[in-house]
């Protein structure tokens, strides 16, 4: 739990004082858009690794 409070104040702290309202919007939507595809990514890796699939 100590960790997600952390995360979240990196988080918090990396958009406060970005100029303005769009931008920051901006960058907070690429920040999620980016952790999705990690996900996406991980994901995919993780189901050809568990299916057996040859990397050759």
């Amino acid at each position: 739990m100590k960790t997600m409070v952390l995360l979240k104040e990196i988080y918090l702290e990396g958009f406060r004082n970005i100029g303005t309202l769009i931008v920051q919007n901006y960058f907070k939507l690429f920040a999620w858009f980016s952790f999705a595809m990690f996900l996406i990514a991980l994901y995919a890796l993780i189901f050809r690794v568990s299916t057996g699939f040859a990397f050759d």
